[in-house]
């Protein structure tokens, strides 16, 4: 962060205005963030795609339609 105010801002010589410094130091903070404990809480609850899952469910859904069990309970003796 103070590579980017050095080169963007002029930092040290000249200083953003309080809120803007604040507002940097937020940002900073959270993309440096490291993974929450749940997961979800970081997703702020949206639903993200999970291509692999999606994918696997689908290939299984066609495999169970194609398969078509015979089932004959009469007893022949």
């Amino acid at each position: 962060m103070l590579r980017w105010l050095s080169t963007h801002a002029g930092f040290p010589a000249r200083r953003l205005p309080a809120s803007a410094e604040a507002l940097l130091c937020l940002a900073d903070a959270a993309a440096g963030e490291s993974t929450p404990i749940d997961s979800s809480a970081a997703n702020f609850g949206l639903q993200r795609r999970e291509g692999n899952k999606d994918a696997a469910m689908r290939a299984h859904a066609l495999r169970r339609s194609r398969v078509h069990f015979k089932c004959d309970n009469s007893a022949k003796v």
